[in-house]
């Protein structure tokens, strides 16, 4: 039925169009991920409304996921935050395409409700309020000794401009006189 796929497709794009362009896009300003993430949601869509509507079999759906798998590591590494951005948008797609007969529309308004408040709470809120991380390369072993912790983390604080909370001394090289800090900070 085109009407319905019609009415499906609209609502799967506006709820697609809350989370990637009114919470992602909001904060990330760039438009790299932004096509992307609309034609994924899209192209999903259709693909599992079309499959949903065939009677095939199981096996034959998984294997045509498993070529969007193989496609991912054979691009170009991106962030993790895009990348679960990404699978939001397929997420997304699948529930408002696979939901047509089998689930009341109160329940697929309630599944999508639910990841865009999710999500928007994730990264506004949640996310916001974490401690941010940097890792450092330090030149001076007299300082990482425990005793001495607030001097290193003074002394970072004064090198890097940040308000660092605390520092997590990691791998020791004695022989160039370096240690990797990873120290903890508050925007």
């Amino acid at each position: 039925m085109p009407t319905e796929m019609l009415v499906r497709f609209t609502f799967n794009l506006a709820v697609a169009y809350i989370i990637i362009k009114l919470i992602y896009h909001r904060d990330h300003k760039g438009n790299d991920f932004v096509f992307t993430y609309f034609m994924f949601n899209s192209l999903i869509f259709f693909f599992a409304y079309i499959l949903g509507n065939l009677d095939v079999n199981i096996a034959f759906g998984f294997g045509l996921f498993a070529v969007f798998a193989i496609l991912r590591y054979r691009t170009d590494p991106i962030p993790i935050k895009e990348m679960t951005y990404l699978f939001i948008v397929i997420t997304i797609g699948v529930i408002n395409a696979l939901s047509a007969n089998n689930v009341a529309f109160s329940e697929v308004l309630f599944a999508n409700a639910a990841i865009v408040v999710l999500t928007h709470f994730l990264e506004r809120y949640w996310v916001n309020n974490l401690l941010k991380s940097k890792a450092i390369v330090y030149g001076e072993l007299d300082k990482i000794s425990p005793e001495k912790n607030q001097e290193l983390i003074d002394e970072l604080s004064e090198k890097t401009g940040l308000n660092l909370l605390r520092a997590k001394v990691g791998r020791i090289n004695f022989k160039s006189n370096r240690v990797n800090v990873r120290v903890y900070y508050k925007d």
